[in-house]
């Protein structure tokens, strides 16, 4: 054994980390997510341990949520990149097809991945765990609707920063949408975040989705002012991600950059 064919391979896969955003996300940016997310489980369940009303509910109800949530997003991104992986997208804009209409099939694309992916955990979650998620009521349908609106804004600016910067982007499909997750109070309310990030929590639609889903399960009620804050945050969402994604188009499109996406 040489030691010096050692250093050589070592030096070798040290120096890929230096301009590799997915070598860079595994040593910084999962591990610090999944510090915050446990984090802040375990900081609520230690100061609400004596009163947690059916926490089953909410843990296994904010799973699902979430679970719809990041499908939504990966329907677009990863629909998108499957075009790419198989050389496909320039030959689908040398046809007719608009920006607009491409969207559009990959919402719809997304909505059905949403729709059998959600039967499939509920049906589990029913035979496993003995949880209806059906039982919390219609009051929920609106607050899903707002975490799918928010999992194709994320799946459309993922797809625009891979068109924008190519292959070495693609990690993004599968970690944009995880970094809402501590912000988005999943599995805890928002009080429990720190002063900082419940400033960002008030700029992101899910965390009044999740807080509403808290609030119909515990009082039965209709938390109408988070479900039209989530709203309107989407509605900002969608426009910012639709008109960046044309910005995007235009300029790759101009350069002639269409035909070496995926290389």
């Amino acid at each position: 054994m040489k030691l010096h064919r050692v250093a050589a391979v070592f030096l070798r896969q040290i120096y890929l980390y230096k301009r590799s955003l997915p070598r860079i996300m595994e040593i910084l940016y999962w591990p610090l997510l999944d510090l915050m997310l446990w984090g802040f489980i375990s900081v609520y369940l230690a100061r609400y341990q004596a009163g947690l009303p059916n926490f089953v509910a909410f843990f296994l109800g904010a799973l699902i949520l979430w679970d719809i949530l990041f499908r939504s997003q990966l329907g677009i991104s990863v629909s998108f990149l499957e075009d790419v992986w198989a050389r496909n997208f320039l030959n689908l804009f040398v046809s007719p097809l608009k920006p607009s209409e491409y969207l559009l099939a990959l919402m719809l694309v997304s909505s059905f991945k949403i729709v059998l992916a959600g039967a499939v955990m509920s049906l589990l979650a029913w035979a496993f765990y003995s949880f209806n998620i059906f039982l919390i009521g219609i009051s929920l349908i609106p607050f899903i609707i707002n975490l799918v609106a928010l999992g194709w804004s994320i799946g459309i600016f993922t797809t625009s920063l891979i068109l924008r910067f190519g292959q070495q982007a693609e990690i993004l499909a599968w970690g944009i949408a995880i970094l809402f997750q501590p912000v988005s109070a999943v599995f805890y309310p928002v009080s429990v975040l720190p002063p900082f990030l419940r400033v960002l929590a008030r700029g992101v639609p899910s965390s009044y989705v999740f807080e509403g889903m808290r609030e119909v399960i515990t009082s039965g009620g209709f938390p109408l002012q988070k479900l039209l804050w989530a709203t309107g945050l989407n509605i900002l969402y969608l426009a910012a991600v639709f008109a960046i994604f044309y910005r995007i188009f235009r300029t790759v499109k101009k350069k002639g950059l269409l035909a070496r996406i995926g290389e």
